[in-house]
């Protein structure tokens, strides 16, 4: 007779032992989640920000700025710990997503006029307990990646585009999430070359603002945008008027259309990416854009063409993409994380049935 040995022992990590936090630190808004061990949500929080960080030549302010967006920051972490009951728990890893590109090491490179630095002021050294700083496009295409693999769709070669005031890109190719040196693929500053468009990388909502008010001073006419000061039109307005046939609104759709197009074409042909994501708020709006796209993409481009989504996640797609990086760091190595806080007690896993 086969003699066997003994069943072999499995463990899993009570969920109760710390939490993780996820964290969205856009330019206008900051949004906080935080999970337990299984990713089960505990809390959440949202802030808008009431000034953004100042950029350009006037440093000194432009500092003041970033430290009272990270004031706020710290303040989030501490009302979404404690509405998540876990005032005594430990903060396993707090995974942060910002508008600027993030290196191996959790920092950004001093460019873009000082935009980079202000939406990454040393977050990496600047949070408690243990902290990774990302690219918010790269968690964008984690969370996307994560959620069509789900569905059984294939997601090992996408792009996800943030396309709100800038144009920014999270790039996975054979499976994996490119970088690049400084954390810089995925910029997309190439565009205003590649475009002869100075302001080349102006997202969705920047596009149809400019667009809307050029056509508007070149003397074109829209009797729901003209009624509009200037300074408060926004892409909420283009839109809906282009739901009501407005035809200046409906031709800003279309450039925007054109645009999206050529940017998902210089993707497919670069990198060989099959699929193109368009994530983030602006996505439950974008499908009059996506058609214009779609349809202009056979006269821009040649044979495989990238297909055109839009994201379902909606405006959290970021949190929930440093969530998935949180649980697949927790995933790989979760003693060294249960042992990062020498203050705490590492909570050790408890016998049972290994969970996914």
């Amino acid at each position: 007779a086969v003699s066997r040995g003994r069943p072999a022992r499995r463990f899993s990590l009570r969920a109760q032992a710390g939490i993780l936090l996820a964290v969205d630190a856009g330019q206008h808004t900051l949004a906080a989640r935080a999970a337990d061990l299984r990713g089960r949500e505990l809390a959440a929080e949202r802030l808008v920000l009431e000034d953004a960080p100042l950029v350009g030549d006037d440093l000194e302010a432009g500092a003041a700025a970033a430290e009272r967006r990270l004031e706020a920051l710290r303040a989030l972490l501490d009302r979404v710990s404690a509405r998540a009951g876990a005032g005594g728990s430990v903060r396993l890893l707090t995974v942060v997503g910002v508008p600027a590109p993030v290196d191996a090491e959790g920092r950004s490179p001093s460019g873009d006029a000082g935009y980079w630095p202000a939406m990454n002021p040393g977050l990496v050294d600047a949070l408690d307990g243990p902290v990774l700083v990302e690219n918010d496009a790269n968690l964008a295409a984690l969370a996307e990646r994560a959620h069509l693999a789900c569905s059984g769709a294939d997601a090992d070669h996408l792009a996800a585009l943030l396309m709100g005031e800038r144009f920014g890109a999270g790039l996975v190719v054979d499976g994996r999430l490119l970088r690049g040196a400084d954390g810089g693929a995925g910029e997309m500053r190439f565009l205003e070359t590649v475009l002869g468009d100075p302001r080349g990388a102006d997202g969705v909502a920047a596009l149809a603002r400019r667009w809307a008010l050029e056509a508007l001073e070149a003397g074109e006419t829209s009797a729901a945008l003209s009624a509009l000061p200037a300074a408060e039109l926004g892409a909420k307005d283009v839109f809906a008027a282009a739901r009501d046939g407005d035809a200046l609104a409906g031709a800003v759709l279309e450039r925007i259309g054109d645009r999206l197009a050529r940017i998902a074409m210089i993707l497919s042909s670069l990198i060989a990416v099959d699929t193109v994501v368009v994530a983030g708020a602006i996505a439950e709006a974008i499908d009059p854009v996506l058609e214009h796209a779609r349809e202009a993409l056979p006269r821009i481009g040649t044979p495989p063409l990238p297909q055109l989504r839009a994201s379902s996640l909606g405006r959290d797609v970021v949190v929930r993409g440093a969530l998935e990086l949180a649980l697949t760091r927790l995933r790989e190595d979760p003693l060294a994380l249960l042992a990062t806080d020498p203050l705490q007690e590492p909570h050790p896993p408890t016998e049972g049935n290994r969970t996914s």
